[in-house]
């Protein structure tokens, strides 16, 4: 059974979300550090943490599943996915896609006029589910170096 719970203050989970970006971070395989990654690691709830944004941790039965990261984006009446994340043992279990539903859910709250979100295109899974919750390809909103990336944006 899929458990869901928003991490809003300092303690046992806030170290296995950050667990789970080391995770992500690992099977990615490229270096984020230009995302000021490190910096997210040491203080994840500056950038997700309430009231502009937000950190899902998942659980299936006991064992962590995965988790997902809202963060505003200046300026923009937008905000921006981050970090979505599921183990590979959990896949198959739609739990992306729940991750997904409850930031939208999240972010539909916090008034956010639209969603934006980048990846690479070698997550072609990624990318099939990003389409699938109405997702749209958009120009860069950002500088990123790293080859391969695709930057998507979807009206809330």
């Amino acid at each position: 059974m899929l458990r869901i719970k928003h991490i809003i203050e300092e303690g046992k989970e806030l170290e296995i979300i950050r667990d789970l970006f080391r995770e992500y971070e690992k099977e990615l395989d490229e270096d984020i550090c230009f995302q000021s990654f490190d910096e997210e690691l040491k203080h994840p709830l500056k950038k997700y943490g309430p009231p502009s944004g937000d950190l899902i941790l998942a659980y299936w039965e006991d064992e962590i599943a995965g988790c997902i990261a809202l963060t505003r984006m200046k300026g923009s009446g937008a905000c921006e996915m981050k970090r979505l994340y599921v183990k590979p043992c959990f896949r198959k279990n739609k739990i992306g896609r729940v991750l997904i539903e409850e930031l939208l859910n999240s972010a539909k709250e916090k008034n956010y006029e639209k969603m934006r979100l980048d990846t690479f295109l070698k997550l072609e899974a990624a990318v099939h589910l990003y389409k699938q919750f109405g997702f749209e390809n958009i120009s860069a909103y950002y500088n990123n170096p790293l080859p391969g990336v695709v930057y998507m944006e979807k009206v809330l």
